[in-house]
């Protein structure tokens, strides 16, 4: 069930200082996987990640499987995730979810490759005011 209305059309994306957000796609596999796996402690450091990604990694087939399901769920309108690029090079994600306690409640959650950390509050800023300006949501839990 999709947790936007029928008639609203989800951004394309953003552009920020320093990095521009896309829907996040199969086509992103290589690059998205390099970025999150060279920046594990990092990320799990990120608030929202205490539990992902895995210490242990996961193969580039695996990953492409997350990336097509993150597709899905943007074209059935029920999660949309964004990656966060430097020109063509994935730097981070932000993931744009209903609560599953309360669906009522979107919650966002974004990181960047250990590398880019100085990212982190330019990125928070920017889809802050994104999701207040452009986006259909009364509740938002951004981590």
């Amino acid at each position: 069930m999709s947790f936007v209305p029928a008639n609203f059309v989800p951004p394309v994306g953003l552009d920020g200082q320093g990095f521009r957000l896309e829907p996040l796609g199969p086509q992103h596999n290589l690059s998205d996987h390099q970025a999150w796996s060279s920046s594990i402690p990092h990320i799990l450091a990120t608030p929202g990640f205490s539990d992902w990604p895995p210490l242990q990694g996961m193969s580039l087939e695996a990953n492409l499987g997350d990336l097509e399901e993150h597709a899905r769920d943007f074209t059935n309108r029920t999660g949309f995730t964004y990656t966060v690029l430097e020109g063509s090079q994935v730097i981070g994600c932000v993931y744009i979810y209903p609560s599953k306690q309360d669906p009522a409640i979107t919650v966002v959650k974004s990181w960047v490759t250990a590398d880019r950390a100085h990212l982190d509050t330019p990125l928070y800023e920017a889809v802050s005011v994104w999701l207040k300006t452009s986006w259909p949501f009364e509740h938002v839990l951004y981590r």
